[in-house]
């Protein structure tokens, strides 16, 4: 009994050192990345900066919101409404083509399923998405934001395959009280989903606020439909161009002059800003995985 014991303890001892390990190297990435944000740069070059500033300084952050960014705060709010826009859309339209695309009577489905495969392994590329996207008179709208990006193929896979999955002797009981198929998808199939919306949801969300390429593509050119992540990476990019210059200046007893920031400071500190709000949706989302689970359980 008592080397039972003590094997349990070391096995117990050797979970706990295991897990802590695990832990470490999960959360180091983001803590480096945090406390070089809040490191002063000429410090931060040094390196072996592991997660707690040396020198703590707000200069990287006064530098991304300073005023001769004074778009940051409009861009922000582009961001937020094309996320939210572009998610609550995406996910109606993914989910109303995946329950076309799960009803075993759609003669067409197989063959549509098909097509919709074969372009995510060919697409015409950037020009011709482009024509079209200027051919539709999205060039300079906020819409382009959102209408191109209504469908995605693997989206719509992840969810009819869900559906599939699904009792459908449900469907048949709410036919035979006259339910029609609206009343089926929105009182039925949609809060049985609810796991797998989360999930696409957040696919979604990411990526759209993590866009910044389709702002440099279609609305560069339009200061009010700037984003954040667009602005933020032309934030970098100057800071980029001014290390270089900065780095051959010198002050009146030849010593050199440099930045009060350097790229990879302002980088870790535009990471952070990027991060921090996406990030805060997760707790939000992370209730209805486990809850979409037991929504309108049946018994077979």
């Amino acid at each position: 009994m008592k080397m039972k014991k003590g094997n349990s303890k070391l096995y117990d001892i050797f979970i706990y050192l295991f897990m802590i390990y695990i832990l470490i190297v999960t959360l180091y990435p983001f803590l480096n990345v945090v406390a070089i944000s809040f490191n002063e740069s000429a410090d931060t070059v040094k390196g072996t900066l592991f997660v707690i500033p040396r020198k703590f300084t707000l200069q990287n952050y006064v530098t991304i919101f300073s005023s001769a960014n004074n778009n940051l705060l409009h861009a922000f709010f582009i961001s937020v409404a094309r996320t939210v826009i572009g998610t609550v859309s995406g996910i109606m339209a993914s989910c109303m083509l995946a329950y076309t695309l799960s009803r075993q009577d759609y003669v067409f489905r197989k063959p549509i399923a098909i097509i919709f495969v074969i372009t995510m392994y060919v697409s015409g590329g950037m020009i011709p998405a482009y024509m079209l996207i200027r051919n539709l008179g999205l060039l300079g709208s906020f819409w382009v934001y959102v209408i191109p990006g209504l469908i995605s193929v693997f989206n719509v896979i992840v969810i009819r395959s869900f559906m599939e999955g699904l009792p459908i002797s449900l469907q048949e009981s709410a036919r035979i009280d006259g339910a029609n198929d609206l009343v089926i998808f929105y009182k039925i199939v949609m809060p049985l989903c609810l796991p797998v919306i989360a999930t696409i949801s957040l696919f979604i969300a990411v990526g759209q606020w993590n866009s910044w390429f389709d702002t440099y593509l279609y609305a560069g050119g339009n200061a009010s439909l700037s984003t954040l992540q667009f602005e933020l990476m032309k934030i970098l990019d100057n800071t980029n161009a001014a290390s270089g210059q900065s780095a051959s200046m010198r002050d009146p007893n030849g010593r050199a002059i440099t930045n009060m920031v350097s790229p990879i400071s302002i980088r870790m500190a535009v990471t952070i800003v990027a991060t921090v709000p996406i990030l805060l949706v997760y707790p939000f989302v992370q209730k209805y995985f486990v809850t979409g689970l037991t929504l309108g359980a049946v018994k077979s």
